[in-house]
């Protein structure tokens, strides 16, 4: 009898394997390589619901598949960290019922597929403010970020109740406390200082933002890491992203030229 296909790998070794292939094989002329972080603000999933005549509920469901599908793709092309905003600071004045939506998807999201997630290798991270969340929300959080701690294959950053200028205030107010503590001047204050109070501050910045439905704008997203960022805008909205969208933003990115404020770096290199 033929055995079935394997499709997916089942340990470490062979995920890293599948990586270092997939890196290998995305290497373009030149042998310039993938991003190592590529952001995304996943946008777009009101509007898709919104021309099929379906409720908007249905767009997120849809989301949440392309998500996987995200995941997958970024893991198999040796990207390093992809960084998702799920959730805004700003979401909560978005109607009650949608909210609750919402979290349900995040939940259902986290007990279904977090096993496979670890399975794969994949490292949970979460940024964005917790102390305000609710305590089933905060301790599936916590879960994913604990079961995956050890894994060291593509590290998912989850952007959740995140807002960039909070965690700027946040790292500003973490700093704060030391000098009034008498534990720093201020005149020791310095950018390098204030990235090291931010919420994953071992996170390199994004190479790469790519935002979906079309819209430019980072919305309170990374402002401080996406400095010297790239930003790739898709006029898909993000239910129809799927792995040729992912590539084909990779694929713009790689064709930038990177100056970080002085020469020309090129992407990738």
């Amino acid at each position: 009898m033929t055995q079935p296909k394997k499709t997916q790998a089942t340990s470490p070794a062979e995920i890293n394997e599948r990586k270092d292939s997939a890196r290998k094989r995305a290497m373009g002329e030149g042998g310039f390589d993938m991003p190592r972080h590529v952001a995304i603000i996943m946008d777009g999933n009101g509007r898709w619901a919104a021309a099929r005549g379906l409720p908007r509920v249905e767009g997120h469901r849809r989301g949440v598949e392309a998500l996987r599908k995200t995941v997958r793709a970024a893991s198999d092309l040796g990207i390093a960290v992809l960084t998702i905003f799920s959730f805004s600071s700003e979401n909560w004045s978005r109607p009650q019922s949608e909210i609750r939506d919402l979290l349900s998807l995040l939940r259902r999201f986290i007990r279904n597929d977090l096993a496979d997630l670890h399975k794969s290798n994949v490292r949970v991270r979460i940024i964005g403010e917790r102390s305000d969340l609710s305590s089933d929300i905060r301790g599936l959080l916590e879960e994913a970020e604990g079961l995956t701690h050890g894994n060291d294959g593509l590290t998912l950053v989850v952007a959740f109740n995140y807002g960039a200028r909070q965690e700027i205030a946040r790292a500003a107010g973490r700093l704060a406390v030391e000098v009034a503590q008498g534990r720093l001047s201020a005149e020791a204050i310095t950018p390098e200082l204030i990235a090291r109070h931010l919420d994953a501050p071992d996170i390199p910045d994004p190479d790469v933002i790519i935002r979906t439905s079309g819209e430019q704008r980072l919305s309170n997203f990374l402002l401080w890491q996406a400095a010297y960022s790239e930003l790739v805008f898709v006029p898909l909205n993000w239910p129809d992203f799927d792995r040729p969208a992912l590539e084909s933003a990779i694929a713009e990115f790689r064709r930038r030229e990177r100056r970080f404020g002085g020469l020309i770096a090129q992407t990738g290199s």
